[in-house]
């Protein structure tokens, strides 16, 4: 099980850092990518880190801005906003795989609930 956590409302130019705690079985073997999706968009892969950290991706649009790690022994994966901007505004949500995600969830990918964030200007 998933659960992501720290969203909220911050103003433009400000940070949020989130979480993404996994219970139930150790997901220190698996990709980890974290998602967001705005009101009437599509869901967006934001950024994702691989099995033991030494890889990340991240979208061009958060490139810079936000960074992805990964804390095995607490088997959480963290986000940090930084530079937000409006158009960040989503609920953002993270997802495991054994598999990369840079393509997408997978039918049986585990996908925790999101946590809201809004950027005001």
């Amino acid at each position: 099980q998933l659960q992501a956590s720290g969203g909220g409302l911050v103003q433009a130019g400000g940070s949020l850092r989130l979480s993404c705690a996994a219970s139930g079985r150790a997901f220190s073997d698996y990709a980890v990518g974290w998602f967001r999706q705005a009101p009437g968009e599509g869901r967006q892969l934001v950024a994702h880190i691989i099995w033991g950290g030494g890889s990340t991706y991240y979208a061009d649009s958060v490139k810079g801005r936000f960074t992805v790690t990964r804390d095995n022994a607490k088997n959480t994966v963290y986000l940090q906003m930084n530079s937000l901007k409006p158009e960040d505004t989503a609920v953002y949500y993270c997802a495991a795989d054994r598999r990369p995600l840079y393509n997408g969830l997978y039918s049986d990918s585990f996908v925790g609930q999101g946590t809201l964030v809004t950027v005001s200007s």
